[in-house]
């Protein structure tokens, strides 16, 4: 896995460098007494001395030398827990099952959604009392009706006249009716 001659004791200051001297095969630069030359590098960042960007070469090695060691020990530690979730029988199903569990008992307990079931009750207390409202009209109107006689009841209108539309949606019990409904469809 680690290129011949490349030293990976994390204590070393040479850890990450190629052989002394010659050109380093990963990333093309010179490699002197076992750090990066900084001679190779064409021009140097302002304010920054060839000491200090030696130094700044070395560390960033360094540090990505860590990074590649943690990277290995996250997929020996990933696959330990791959093993040790199929020896207990958990599958990927039964993790996402219980994520999905816990994922709506958190949303239940949450403020927003207490909130929002209070909002949604009052408003399907108001929209069953409006209804309620409208039945009742409804039902003193009809019973209006039935209580005078047929022909009173269209008063001086003919019955074509009573029972053409234009005529009913102008009249003021339809008026009522249709802003108490407003856009509720049944159905």
């Amino acid at each position: 896995m680690d290129p011949v001659g490349q030293d990976i004791n994390l204590n070393s200051p040479n850890k990450g460098l190629g052989p002394a001297g010659g050109v380093d095969s990963l990333t093309g630069v010179s490699v002197e007494g076992g750090a990066m030359g900084v001679a190779a590098v064409n021009t140097l960042p302002p304010g920054l001395t060839e000491e200090e960007a030696e130094e700044l070469y070395s560390e960033l090695t360094k540090v990505e030398e860590e990074i590649n060691t943690l990277r290995q020990v996250l997929l020996a530690k990933e696959k330990h827990s791959a093993d040790l979730k199929r020896k207990l029988g958990l599958s990927p199903l039964n993790e996402l099952k219980q994520n999905l569990t816990k994922g709506w008992q958190d949303v239940q307990t949450s403020n927003a959604y207490k909130k929002t079931s209070e909002t949604l009750s009052v408003a399907g207390q108001k929209t069953t009392a409006a209804l309620s409202t409208m039945g009742t009209a409804l039902s003193r109107k009809l019973g209006d009706m039935r209580a005078l006689p047929f022909s009173n009841s269209f008063g001086n209108y003919s019955i074509r006249q009573s029972i053409s539309m234009p005529t009913m949606r102008n009249s003021p019990t339809f008026k009522s009716f249709e802003d108490k409904v407003g856009n509720i469809k049944l159905g």
